[in-house]
């Protein structure tokens, strides 16, 4: 990771709904679990709550920005490399705050045997490589069929492979990963049964498709001859993705664990949706002191994002998470809703802060 001064223009609506995205990530990370609101817990297997849109939104982001930077840089040497570089720091430190929680809890012996391989950093990691390396082999070009094609794929390796099954066993998406990693895998129970793992190796051919769709958007947005054409262009894909994804879902059910093809399709519909609304809001109208805070989120994102990975583990060992929590239990009670959600708040907070720190000296945190 790198510091660098940012000095250029940069699409303000972009930013912004980055940032909002990875405000929600901490906001559901750190406030699920049996005593809080519904939409901060993830869906058990089939459906969509808000709190499955948070990481599918981010990595719709990824995309986007994969056109802007490539689309300006594709001839210049060395891009492949600069990818793959890319892929293999954000890959080795998203397995990297695996082993750090592992270590602050004082289960270090614990890595060698159990240490987890995939996560939502090799998620990206691989979804971005995979984007990016076909945009560049293609030139931009036949961006569509190649996204069809990927989610045609997965689809029949769903229905083939039981894929919808929830024990992983029976789904080839979990023996795939149980046969290749062992118990270097996600390994918390779900129901009383073994699960599949929701960032595993084989849905990073979903991933790949929902990454393309956000390059896709990407030259919609930035190819439009002003804003207005901008935001037709986002708007229609995603009325367009948005529909496909619920009517998909009638044979393959929206589901985040397996990132199903109706998933892709529906998540990146509302992504779309909301950034033609952003750039309209923001970019259009010029209403922005509203986003300020998450502007400082997006403009170090993925750094704030590992921050936040690995804050809360040192919290909870030094007695600063029991304290923000008795703090909201006095107020709200033990075990409230309001106490956990405004728990998550408070942490969300804090890397606020951490965030409008590096805005003000100007300091953008690159991998």
């Amino acid at each position: 990771m790198t510091a660098t001064i940012q000095k250029k223009q940069r699409l303000l609506s972009l930013d912004v709904l980055r940032g909002l995205t990875v405000f929600g990530m901490i906001l559901v990370n750190n406030g699920g679990g049996r005593n809080s609101f519904a939409p901060l817990n993830h869906s058990v297997w089939n459906g969509l709550t808000p709190c499955d849109l948070v990481f599918p939104f981010f990595l719709f982001m990824v995309g986007v920005s994969i056109f802007i930077s490539l689309n300006r840089h594709a001839g210049e040497p060395g891009m492949v490399a600069k990818i793959m570089k890319r892929t293999v720091i954000m890959f080795v430190i998203g397995i990297a705050l695996h082993a750090w929680d592992m270590i602050v809890w004082g289960d270090a012996a614990s890595i060698p045997g159990t240490l987890r391989i995939w996560g939502v950093l090799q998620r990206i990691a691989l979804s971005y490589c995979g984007a990016s390396l076909l945009f560049l082999a293609f030139k931009g070009r036949h961006l569509w069929k190649i996204t069809i094609s990927l989610l045609v794929v997965y689809a029949v390796i769903l229905v083939v492979g039981n894929g919808y099954s929830q024990v992983a066993d029976e789904n080839w998406i979990g023996r795939v990963d149980r046969m290749l990693f062992g118990d270097h895998i996600y390994r918390k129970v779900l129901d009383g049964r073994s699960p599949v793992d929701p960032e595993g190796l084989v849905g990073v051919i979903s991933g790949i498709a929902h990454a393309l769709l956000g390059v896709i958007c990407g030259k919609a947005l930035m190819n439009g001859k002003d804003v207005g054409e901008k935001i037709m262009n986002i708007l229609v894909i995603a009325v367009g993705l948005g529909i496909s994804g619920y009517l998909l879902d009638y044979g393959l059910p929206i589901n985040k664990r397996i990132w199903s093809p109706s998933y892709v399709l529906v998540t990146c519909g509302m992504a779309a949706g909301m950034l033609g609304l952003f750039t309209w809001i923001i970019d259009m109208k010029g209403f922005s002191k509203w986003c300020k805070v998450f502007q400082w989120f997006g403009m170090n994102a993925l750094f704030v994002y590992v921050l936040s990975e690995m804050l809360p583990s040192v919290f909870g060992v030094t007695g600063i998470s029991d304290l923000i929590h008795s703090g909201w239990a006095a107020v709200f009670g033990l075990d409230s809703p309001w106490t956990i959600t405004f728990y998550a708040l408070t942490f969300d907070a804090i890397m606020a802060l951490f965030a409008w720190i590096l805005y003000k000296k100007n300091i953008f945190v690159k991998i």
